[in-house]
């Protein structure tokens, strides 16, 4: 783990524990351990602000969070975040089904290339879970 000074306040922290719960502590470790003076500052700010004051507030429970950042990820294309959040949608209680469900409703709103990419990351994503188990 980093000892960057700027990774210590008390809102980072917050952000951390929250981020490590939904993505899994050996990506976000990872994550934060790899940061240097280029990207320490986008750490920062996602795990204060994403993760320590949006995923933090109680208006909406972390399922229903997952389920709004697959459709927004499928919508702006964003393969990578998506093949996370997939990831950490399971973990906050989506069910396979509910993401293919979401994929389907993806096809309508954002297109079938968005769809179609989307479907394929979410196979992939599985056949990685299962392999790991």
């Amino acid at each position: 783990m980093s000892s960057r000074p700027e990774f210590s306040t008390e809102q980072f922290q917050k952000g951390l524990k929250v981020r490590r719960e939904v993505l899994g502590g050996a990506y976000v470790d990872r994550s934060v351990a790899a940061a240097d003076d280029m990207t320490a500052p986008l750490q920062k700010l996602v795990t204060e602000w994403c993760w320590g004051e949006v995923w933090s507030r109680p208006g909406l429970d972390r399922r229903s969070r997952s389920l709004l950042n697959l459709g927004m990820l499928l919508a702006l294309n964003r393969p990578h975040e998506l093949r996370l959040h997939i990831r950490g949608a399971l973990t906050n209680g989506l069910t396979r089904e509910e993401v293919k469900e979401v994929i389907l409703q993806a096809a309508i709103y954002c297109g079938a290339p968005a769809a179609l990419d989307g479907m394929r990351i979410a196979v992939e994503t599985f056949k990685e879970i299962d392999a790991a188990a």
